[in-house]
């Protein structure tokens, strides 16, 4: 697994990283703990050195997986967790708190349960619109000085945010939903972590399954499978984004890959760290091509996540 610098100020991680959200429920049933730590005991073996997780992901099960996991052998990952999102009893997001008195004690909290001495990531999960973001990213910035957090993350916000957050305190990494079937970064957002010598971290880079042909239509999945509050999952939107597919699977068997690995490849050809990964990081350039004529920006019919979260997103 080759390795990547997070950003000119981030980390140095490799080029594909593992996002921790499937081990606890979510996307239906979680793996199970013995599965859990089997997968991530796996991920590590083959070179991730990169995870990703937050408190939000089971209600802090998912930090404790990930501590039991990496016991004995922090030395070499680097671990990015995450402070601010507030949710109900089924783990379904609330609201967003961004306030100083909140990030510290969720770092705290995070450090224990994950049993490390640093954060090497440190990321706001949702942008506080009631919080000005240099006062948040100012207290993320003390807990820098610290020695508690070792890199600074904003998830889901626009370039302005980027540049106001950058600005205070380096931001190391961008982390947003950025796939085949997401595109939206490439405006603004992406241009900016650019000019700024800030990484991106792409989460959903299988589209939510979607990609990799695993995904069904809302009404087959899981009743506690958080797809089926999202529209382009719905009947009408699920039947219109399949055609989509087409191009995707011929690509895949052209190069004998599956559709997931050449979906992972055109992220890893734009230059950011996907999460999880693929066995193959090259593919020839017509074939990019070929897939940013199938995927443009605004094909995919239906918005990514449901009204009720867009609000979450500062876009």
């Amino acid at each position: 697994m080759r390795s990547v610098s997070l950003g000119q100020s981030g980390p140095v991680v490799s080029a594909l990283g593992y996002g921790c959200l499937s081990l606890t429920q979510y996307y239906g049933p979680g793996a199970g703990d013995r599965e859990a730590l089997h997968i991530i005991d796996h991920a590590i073996e083959r070179g991730i050195t990169l995870f990703d997780t937050a408190p939000m992901y089971g209600a802090g099960i998912n930090e404790k997986l990930l501590g039991r996991a990496i016991a004995g052998r922090r030395s070499g990952l680097a671990i990015a967790t995450k402070f601010g999102a507030l949710v109900d009893a089924h783990g379904r997001p609330t609201g967003i708190d961004g306030t100083p008195l909140h990030l510290r004690a969720s770092c705290d909290e995070s450090l224990a349960r994950l049993g490390i001495d640093a954060i090497d990531l440190f990321l706001q999960h949702r942008l506080d619109r009631t919080v000005p973001i240099e006062e948040t990213v100012g207290a993320m910035a003390e807990l820098v000085r610290d020695g508690k957090v070792r890199h600074l993350g904003l998830c889901e916000v626009s370039a302005e945010t980027i540049r106001r957050a950058h600005r205070v305190h380096p931001i190391a990494a961008i982390q947003s939903e950025y796939s085949l079937w997401s595109r939206d970064p490439e405006a603004t957002v992406l241009p900016a972590c650019r000019e700024l010598g800030i990484g991106f971290m792409a989460y959903s880079p299988l589209g939510r399954g979607f990609l990799a042909g695993s995904a069904t239509a809302a009404e087959s999945l899981p009743a506690d499978d958080a797809r089926r509050g999202m529209p382009r999952f719905q009947t009408e939107n699920f039947a219109a984004n399949r055609a989509l597919l087409a191009s995707l699977a011929q690509i895949a068997s052209r190069r004998g890959r599956t559709p997931g690995q050449v979906a992972l490849a055109w992220l890893l050809a734009q230059g950011v760290v996907p999460i999880p990964g693929t066995k193959r990081t090259v593919y020839p350039a017509e074939d990019l091509a070929e897939l940013d004529a199938a995927f443009p920006p605004g094909r995919a019919a239906g918005r990514r996540v449901s009204d009720a979260s867009m609000r979450f997103i500062d876009a």
